[in-house]
């Protein structure tokens, strides 16, 4: 038997629930949303839409967090996008309070889910969630990696002109325009891409990815949610699968990368357990330079967080 919770019945957390239920692995996924009846709604319609796409998942939604009792995976998408006026401050500070009371409210119905966050911003919120939940660091992992890899694969298989699935590629550091996206471990069907791209052109397509998300913004007003939601249901599959699938996670490093205690995106393999192993990759001087960078500029938003002593 197996259970996933996800907080937030928007458009991240139903594109999310719609994937895991298609997937057919596990036996039940849980919405939760503080619009009881929304979540409700969008559980109950791809209920009905397991008979017309044939899978079994049962899914069910609502406000009450004892509907999440005994769930393995528990997936946080709630908080608010920021909006105009808005201060970078009071973002942190509205959705740490709304990541935190999640977190809070989960650990009443299940005793050690593995979590993976959402919320924004995405590297701070996953450590307000470690920090509230007391659960080992293996078993809170917050999901970017998987999402900017996908668009930097997208945007590399439209300029190749070939599948998105012969593209394997890696990236490390914070969700954000200091991502650190890496060429020397970026492949076509095991052809280094820089045998099949311009440099002009590829230190382009690193532009537009690190950029990825506003993008979307500015051509529909809001953020994305089908590329996020199948993403964090990719981490969940590998997770219940116990597959030890390699993805670029959020996650704390201690000593790993020279970096200590701090939530910035590497290489893992996933598992049952969570992440069951951090990759060590050999980074050269340059490319651990802009890692510690992008990890200076979390330190500094998470300091930020710490002073407002909401966790």
């Amino acid at each position: 038997m197996s259970k996933v919770t996800i907080v937030g019945a928007g458009n991240v957390g139903a594109t999310c629930a719609n994937v895991l239920a298609h997937e057919d692995i596990c036996n039940e996924v849980v919405l939760i949303d503080i619009q009881g009846n929304m979540a409700k709604g969008k559980a109950l319609d791809m209920w009905q839409q397991a008979p017309v796409d044939g899978y079994s998942t049962r899914v069910t939604g609502g406000d009450d967090y004892a509907l999440t009792a005994n769930s393995d995976i528990v997936i946080i998408t709630a908080g608010i996008p920021r909006k105009p006026g808005m201060s970078r401050d009071d973002l942190i500070s509205t959705n740490a309070k709304i990541v935190v009371s999640v977190t809070e409210n989960i650990l009443k119905y299940s005793k050690n889910p593995i979590i993976i966050v959402v919320s924004n911003p995405l590297d701070v919120m996953t450590y307000a969630c470690w920090k509230a939940s007391g659960l080992s660091d293996k078993r809170v992992i917050g999901m970017a990696g998987v999402l900017d890899t996908a668009r930097y694969r997208a945007f590399l298989a439209e300029e190749i002109g070939c599948s998105p699935k012969d593209i394997q590629a890696i990236l490390m550091g914070g969700h954000g325009d200091t991502m650190v996206p890496l060429p020397r471990y970026t492949t076509v069907s095991g052809i280094p891409v820089t045998e099949l791209v311009k440099k002009e052109t590829l230190e382009a397509i690193i532009q537009r990815t690190k950029m990825g998300g506003g993008e979307l913004v500015n051509l529909m007003g809001t953020s994305a949610w089908y590329a996020p939601g199948a993403a964090a249901a990719q981490m969940a599959i590998s997770i219940l699968k116990n597959e030890n699938r390699i993805y670029p996670c959020c996650i704390r490093l201690n000593g790993q990368y020279k970096l200590k205690d701090v939530f910035v995106g590497a290489p893992v393999k996933l598992s049952k357990r969570g992440v069951q192993q951090i990759i060590k990759l050999r980074l050269r001087k340059d490319e651990m330079a802009l890692l510690h960078k992008s990890a200076a500029a979390v330190a500094e938003v998470v300091d930020v967080l710490d002073k407002m002593k909401l966790v």
